[in-house]
Formats: C-alpha cells, sequence, structure tokens
C-alpha cells in the first residue's frame, strides 16, 4: 500500500521533511517546487510508514486503498507525476537521491533575545512567527487590525474546505507561547505608526497581505451589484468589515469574470445546496440568504483559452463532483472545443473533455436546474444598468455580447495596499525589499503577499517566511538592527491607550470557545461572530448570544 497526497495540499512540504525515503516531489530545494499546483508521492518508492500523513497540516495525505469519491483520482494522479521522470542515483537505502546537507543559518551560542513584531497573523505571519520561535530564542508580538487571529485562513479559505483551514489549528498553538504577546485589533498606521512600531521592538516584519482587488479599468465596474469577488469571499466568510447585507441573490445568473480559483470558490457556494453549507463555518446571514437564493447559473469568464484555465487542476476536479450541479462549456467560439479536444492527458483543458457542450442563447433565461458554465476567450468589456447590473457586454469571436445578469463579481486577482511610513511599489503593489529587508529601512521586513505579490497558497508562505527570518537573523548576527528605544512591557501599555478594543491571547481563545458554543447549538462547527463589537464582547466573556 502507498499514499496519495490529495486536492487540499498546501504543498508547504512539512510531509517532505518527516519522509524517511524521500519519497515526495518536489522537494524545496528543486527547482519544480513552487511551480507545481501540489506535491506527490512516489507509490513505487513510498514505504507506507504514514509519517507524511501525520505531518500534513491540511489532512491532504491518505492511504490509496482508503481514497473514495472524488480522492480515488489522486492515486492516478501522484502516480503520473512520477510516469516520465527518473530517479537520479541513490546510495544506501533511500529510491531518491537527498540533496546536500546545507545549513544556511548560523547563530552564535550567546545569541541574545531579539524582540520582533509579526504585524499580521494570517499564514505568512504565523509562519515567520513559528520559524523565529522554534528556532530561536526571539519575543514575538503578534499584531493584527481586526480582534482576532487568523487572516487569509479564517476569512479566505471557503468554508466548504474544512480540512485547509485545519492549518489554523498548527498556528493556534503558538498563540499561546510563553514567549509570545499578542495584541489583536490594532491597526498599524491608524492606531500606531510604523516608527512607534520599531522604537519598541528590534525588527518588524509585515505580514499584511493584499487585501485590495485588481480593477477591470471598464465602463460601469463601479455600479451597484458590481463587487470584487474578494468581498464576496469575506461576506461568506462572516468578515466583519462586510456588511450582511452586502450581496443580493434574486438574480437567477451571475456573471464571474475569471476563472481562477477564487472564482471557482465563489460559483460553487452559489449553487452549491445549502444544506449542505449548514454543517460547515459559513457565515449565519450568508447561509440564509443562500437558502432564499434565485441563483441557478453561474457564468465563468475567461479571457484566454481552456489551456490556460487560472485554477488549480485539483479543484477543477472537485467542481465536477458536486451534487446536483451541472458543469457546461459554452463552445460558441470555435477554438474552445478545438483547444479540448485536443489536450494532452497532462493539460488542464483535458479535464473539460468531458463535459457537455453547448452553444448558449444568453438572451434566454437559465434552464431548470443548477449549473456553470465555462465560457473561453471572453473579457468583460462594459458593465450595463442604471440602478444596479442589468447584463455585461463581453467579447465574442463575431463581436461583442451582452450576458444579462443582476451581479457580476470581478475574480481578477488580488493587491496589496501601502503601509504608511513604508516605501510601496504602486506597480506591483509590494513593498520593495531585498530578501525580505525593506529597502532603506533598517529593522523592517516583509513577508507573504505584500513582499512577492498575490501568488501561491498557503503552503508557499513557509518558504517564504523561511527567507524572510534568515534575512533578519542574519542581520541580528550582523548587528545591523535598531536597538529599540523603550522596554519591554512599554509596549503592550501604548497598544492598549491607542486601541480602546485591544484583544490579547485569553481573549482570543474565549471568542474560541464562544464560536464553538454557538455551532454546537445548531449542529454546526461554530458560529462565527460577524462585527468587530460582538468579537470584542466575547473576547471578555460577554453575553455572547446577545451579539452578532
Amino acid at each position: 500500500m502507498t499514499y496519495a497526497i490529495t486536492q487540499t495540499c498546501c504543498s508547504d512540504a512539512t510531509c517532505v521533511a518527516v519522509c524517511p525515503v524521500n519519497c515526495i516531489h518536489p522537494t524545496p530545494e528543486e527547482q519544480a517546487f513552487g511551480s507545481t499546483e501540489m506535491l506527490y508521492v512516489d507509490p513505487a518508492t513510498c514505504i507506507d510508514c504514514g509519517a507524511c500523513a501525520d505531518a500534513c497540516p491540511v489532512d491532504a495525505i491518505f492511504p490509496v486503498d482508503s481514497l473514495f469519491g472524488a480522492q480515488k483520482e489522486y492515486a492516478g494522479i501522484n502516480a503520473a507525476y512520477y510516469a516520465d521522470r527518473t530517479p537520479e542515483p541513490a546510495a544506501g537505502p533511500n529510491f531518491h537521491a537527498w540533496g546536500k546537507p546545507s545549513f544556511p543559518r548560523s547563530l552564535p551560542s550567546d545569541f541574545a533575545p531579539i524582540r520582533v513584531a509579526v504585524v499580521g497573523t494570517g499564514p505568512a505571519g504565523m509562519y515567520a512567527a513559528e520559524d523565529l520561535l522554534l528556532h530561536t530564542n526571539a519575543e514575538v508580538t503578534l499584531i493584527d487590525r481586526l480582534p482576532v487571529a487568523g487572516g487569509l485562513v479564517r476569512y479566505g479559505v471557503a468554508p466548504d474546505h474544512p480540512a485547509t483551514k485545519g492549518v489554523g489549528e498548527t498556528f493556534a498553538r503558538f498563540h499561546s507561547h510563553p514567549r509570545v504577546r499578542m495584541h489583536l485589533g490594532v491597526k498599524v498606521g491608524k492606531d500606531l505608526t510604523v516608527e512607534e512600531l520599531s522604537a519598541h521592538h528590534d525588527a518588524v516584519i509585515y505580514a499584511v497581505g493584499a487585501s485590495d482587488s485588481r480593477r477591470l479599468g471598464i465602463p460601469g465596474e463601479d455600479l451597484p451589484a458590481s463587487i470584487p469577488a474578494t468581498s464576496f469571499v469575506s461576506w461568506y466568510n462572516a468578515h466583519p468589515e462586510v456588511p450582511p447585507e452586502a450581496f443580493d441573490l434574486s438574480a437567477e445568473r451571475v456573471v464571474v469574470a475569471g476563472n481562477g480559483n477564487v472564482a471557482l470558490d465563489v460559483a460553487r457556494i452559489l449553487v452549491t445546496d445549502p444544506a449542505t453549507l449548514a454543517g460547515t463555518d459559513i457565515a449565519g446571514h450568508a447561509l440564509a440568504a443562500l437558502r432564499e437564493s434565485q441563483v441557478r447559473e453561474v457564468v465563468l469568464l475567461g479571457r484566454r483559452g481552456p489551456d490556460d484555465t487560472a485554477c488549480t487542476a485539483s479543484e477543477l476536479l472537485a467542481l465536477g463532483h458536486l451534487p446536483g450541479v451541472e458543469l457546461v462549456v459554452d463552445d460558441g467560439d470555435p477554438r474552445t472545443a478545438a483547444a479540448i479536444d485536443g489536450a494532452a492527458t497532462v493539460d488542464k483543458a483535458f479535464l473539460l473533455r468531458e463535459l457537455p457542450r453547448e452553444t448558449v442563447d444568453w438572451s434566454q433565461p437559465p434552464p431548470p436546474g443548477r449549473r456553470i458554465v465555462f465560457r473561453f476567450h471572453s473579457s468583460p468589456v462594459e458593465v450595463l444598468g442604471g440602478d444596479g447590473v442589468e447584463a455585461v457586454r463581453v467579447t465574442a469571436g463575431g463581436g461583442d455580447r451582452e450576458i444579462p445578469t443582476g451581479l457580476f463579481l470581478r475574480a481578477i486577482g488580488y493587491r496589496g495596499l501601502p503601509v504608511p511610513g513604508l516605501p510601496f511599489d504602486e506597480a506591483t503593489g509590494t513593498v520593495p525589499h531585498e530578501g525580505g529587508r525593506v529597502a532603506g529601512t533598517p529593522g523592517s521586513y516583509v513577508v507573504g503577499w505584500i513582499k512577492r505579490g498575490p501568488s501561491g497558497g498557503i503552503g508557499a508562505n513557509r518558504t517564504c517566511a523561511a527567507e524572510t527570518v534568515g534575512t533578519l537573523l542574519a542581520d541580528a548576527v550582523a548587528g545591523a538592527l535598531p536597538s529599540p528605544t523603550y522596554p519591554a512591557k512599554a509596549f503592550g501599555r501604548l497598544a492598549r491607550n491607542r486601541g480602546r478594543q485591544v484583544v490579547d491571547a485569553r481573549g482570543l481563545a474565549a471568542i474560541d470557545r464562544a464560536e464553538q458554543a454557538r455551532g454546537r447549538e445548531q449542529g454546526r462547527p461554530r458560529v462565527k461572530f460577524e462585527t468587530v463589537p460582538a468579537l470584542v464582547a466575547a473576547s471578555k466573556g460577554s453575553r455572547w448570544r446577545r451579539v452578532r
């Protein structure tokens, strides 16, 4: 028996580190790492020890003989990765060659503790904090603008992907670490300045992500009901900055610009049976709205052809197993069918081969049932409407065409926002840096999407954080870090004075208990609080039943 890695792989390579026979690839040392959509177990060399499954933070690894349903395909997917690859000759008991030992960090035995602030408690920030806490004696201050930790794990992962959310449990074990101080509900640039933060720490790591969305730059983009898909994701995940009434689901058809993973997430949530979503941690207001939803069709617009579908193969495969939902390819453009029919088995377009094709008559309402339509070689050029969206004009082979809709979501990518006091590259939406070190700002570092741009999933932040922390420690050893002006305890007083609703680790634990208790009452894993006042009240042990 062998193991296989499945859909929820986060590619953080924890499994690689524990495999005794080096049978999981690509490894972080290999050139292909970061360019593949997931990692793969070599079935010819796996010894069935299960170490990878035990270590996986998102429960993505299973014995092949236990796979069922949509997961069965992953036995072949793992094996196919090695079909045309010849392992390097290896000496000893291992079937794949090991890389040469590497020790990129060298800390002196008398390395003094340093104080490091990490701004942002999503995956990038927590991987950096984990690295510091496990490998140094640093004291870490965790800061987040929201009164609850989690970032992308809490507010970006779809509620029907609970295994992916499991990585949050790995990070949560550091929230109560004896060398961690937590100050949630504090916004750098508003409650505190970059200069004040630096004056209280030896170094500051900014892991603020990319919270803005890219724009299309087309007429009508700002009409009501023309909204970034990222806002829809925040809405169904109970983000306190998106109000419950933000979305009207009374239209029968929704058009989404983009066909990446975010586009597939919003399409899937819109057409999934609400009874299924009721068993997740989806926001209560979103669940109620979806139960009353009139949406029966979601159209995914891809400006290029099927070969360039932006989503991962694993997400596309999973979509095909959605109960009661039909997937359709609009073949009005002859290039679409040609690309699918000519696709090789390793191409993403090959996954569309079995889907029904239809030249959709967009002047007609959606047919009965629920479906997702893939439309390729088609870009939005104008959003039409008066007081709201009425249609989207899109490119087509024989000229532009109008697709009637009452809701238009753009899922064309994220973009970072400036941090007041730090340099910012408007072209890339990132902070300029060298190996994570902020240019011209000693003691300041970046990690995650604000460092490299909005690319890579959760696991990509692990290697990104390792580089940044390595740069920081090299600067510390070289004596290049500025010394803090104030003693350690002074920052806590400053944060409490500036942020009136600061939540610490004890308060975060209280929020977690209260949300799980609310969930038990409704037969759900948790019911999230949907507003900042409700989160703060729960952190203080208030009567959470009275607040949302």
